[in-house]
């Protein structure tokens, strides 16, 4: 599989479909991540097209292994840019994902259940919390790419992950999910 580093150089040297697979991989995580700030689907989309224009029109030197984070942080920019007027924060409400068409009914409920109870209790968390949490584990970044994205140290990400992580089991428990795991 061509890594994201390599689609983006074949994009600088002239071929266009590093920028359609780019686009493809990240239109709708990316449009989910910004919809998190703006609460506002329509908006999100509009960003999305404008974190990618901005990445294609300025041709930034991205360092290997950079790619994601870089795309991430700029989106978060242009999110919080955007709306800077009001003071939003992150917000899970609209990152639910449909089941796949094998799973039983009873297991369906039972995990929309336990995912509902998720979401109210990252809803609870303070926003770095909520925002560290997704990103490490929604969409998979390390805490060094978190750290780029949301403008701080990996250390400071170490302690947010942690403190976040505690917090949420602490909410899960109290809305009856003992098994929650860091």
């Amino acid at each position: 599989m061509i890594s994201d580093e390599e689609l983006y150089r074949q994009y600088l040297s002239g071929d266009e479909t590093g920028l359609e697979e780019l686009m493809r991989k990240y239109d709708n995580p990316l449009t989910l991540y910004i919809n998190g700030y703006l609460h506002d689907v329509h908006e999100a989309e509009d960003l999305m097209i404008e974190v990618f224009s901005y990445l294609f029109a300025k041709r930034p030197h991205i360092r290997d292994g950079g790619f994601r984070a870089y795309l991430y942080k700029a989106a978060r920019h242009m999110a919080l840019r955007h709306k800077s007027i009001r003071r939003h924060h992150f917000c899970l409400d609209d990152l639910t994902k449909e089941p796949e068409g094998g799973k039983l009914v009873d297991e369906v409920i039972r995990t929309k259940e336990r995912n509902q109870i998720l979401h109210l209790c990252m809803g609870e968390l303070h926003p770095d919390y909520r925002e560290a949490l997704y990103l490490t584990y929604f969409e998979g970044m390390s805490y060094r790419q978190v750290a780029e994205v949301m403008g701080k140290s990996v250390k400071q990400i170490t302690n947010i992950m942690y403190r976040g992580k505690e917090r949420l089991r602490g909410l899960l428990e109290r809305e009856g999910i003992t098994n929650a795991e860091s």
